[in-house]
């Protein structure tokens, strides 16, 4: 049986992944990747087709744009944000899309890599799925539903919205950023010109999840300095800076505190980066904690393991510096309960079971309410993100777009006419 896919997300996620919006965390432009703009400019001009008038690509490859208000009711500006980079974890060039119908819950073998191969045992939510439609990549690309399809629920609201005006909701903004994958994406983000009271992003994972905490995230930088020293008279003189992060980085411990020994609550930290010659070499690390003083903790932790291991090479030197990325958003959300509680009256009108989890990790939800947009996180159905595995329920992206329907009804219902 052809499963039906009524608010059409399937087939706007199968053309948004195949254009590659892979983000570089080694680039000092904005966006990262100018391809990232290719998409964006796409989606700019979807809007303006479906007939919303304010919409603008600009510059840094933001895209807003606006649904107006229909109702005489006083409801704040909602956004509802997703991200148009994939992840430079695993290729996003020539992404292959393939749309399973009615999936029967045997093994997936992956056409361009046969020993790519998923099963209901190693993603134990694909039995969920036996009977539906999902979409994979071909086994050498990930497939970018993180989070296309994100930007595939929310295109697919614009348009039923724009083709059923009776449906009742407030004012509403759409935003599509560059660069999350990398964590800029909203460094360049005007929140005047956004001009929304709350906001969601749309990057979450299986249906029902909604998500109000993320960790706190620093980046650490380590920088060891060695003496130079021609190494054929180097006795007594040379210091090799690649050997003081060595040491350093074996110093960390093997079984905790690292992210392929953490889960749930427990933080972690991450070396992401190493380079350098015998002069100088740089480490780089990301710190995650759910508690910001645990995060300190680490961060304290870890610059004494580094002032041990260049203290063991006399002459060397250590220089260290901590950079924020983003901040808990729960600390935000505890102040506007109502952005979780509609969300979750949503949910259950749509007979979803709500999943709240903290984030191992962040959104620019997480960006958008330390900068004062208080900011949930939606489910999309993206899995096994980052990788040659990732893949998408079709019924997921559809349950998404049902849920903002009654998101929107649910705020529009809570708030007052307005009077003269």
């Amino acid at each position: 049986m052809q499963m039906k896919h009524p608010y059409g997300t399937a087939e706007r996620l199968i053309r948004y992944v195949q254009v590659d919006t892979q983000s570089d965390p080694f680039s000092d432009s904005f966006p990262s990747t100018e391809k990232q703009k290719v998409l964006l400019s796409l989606l700019a001009d979807e809007l303006k087709g479906m007939g919303w008038k304010e919409v603008e690509l600009d510059a840094n490859g933001y895209v807003m744009a606006t649904i107006p208000s229909n109702t005489d009711k006083k409801v704040p500006v909602i956004c509802f944000c997703a991200h148009a980079d994939t992840a430079p974890d695993c290729s996003g060039t020539n992404v292959k899309p393939i749309l399973h119908k009615n999936y029967d819950g045997t093994p997936i073998v992956l056409p361009d890599d046969s020993e790519q191969i998923l099963t209901v045992e190693a993603y134990p939510y694909l039995k969920k799925h036996i009977g539906s439609d999902i979409i994979t990549a071909s086994g050498t690309t990930l497939l970018g539903a993180d989070d296309k399809a994100g930007v595939a629920i929310i295109m697919s609201l614009a348009a039923w919205l724009a083709k059923n005006p009776l449906h009742p909701h407030g004012e509403i903004r759409l935003l599509f950023t560059p660069d999350e994958e990398v964590g800029r994406g909203t460094d360049k983000l005007d929140l005047k010109k956004l001009n929304a009271s709350v906001a969601y992003t749309l990057d979450g994972g299986e249906k029902g999840t909604l998500e109000d905490e993320s960790f706190n995230a620093d980046g650490m930088t380590f920088i060891f300095h060695g003496i130079p020293a021609h190494p054929g008279s180097g006795k007594d003189i040379l210091v090799n800076a690649l050997k003081i992060a060595a040491k350093f980085l074996a110093s960390l411990p093997v079984d905790e505190w690292s992210p392929e020994t953490t889960e749930k609550r427990e933080g972690f930290v991450h070396p992401v980066n190493m380079s350098g010659t015998a002069e100088k070499a740089v480490v780089d690390f990301i710190i995650r904690d759910f508690e910001t003083t645990e995060l300190l903790c680490h961060e304290d932790r870890l610059r004494l393991l580094a002032e041990k291991a260049a203290s063991s090479f006399p002459g060397s030197r250590m220089e260290w510096v901590v950079r924020e990325q983003y901040r808990n958003m729960k600390q935000v959300l505890a102040q506007h309960p109502e952005i979780v509680e509609y969300a979750e009256e949503a949910f259950r009108r749509c007979n979803l079971s709500v999943v709240k989890e903290p984030i191992r990790g962040g959104t620019d939800g997480s960006r958008l309410s330390a900068m004062g947009l208080p900011c949930a996180n939606l489910f999309t159905g993206m899995q096994a993100i980052h990788s040659l595995h990732e893949w998408v329920g079709v019924s997921d992206m559809e349950a998404g777009v049902e849920m903002l329907l009654e998101l929107l009804r649910v705020w529009e219902e809570n708030c007052k006419v307005v009077t003269s």
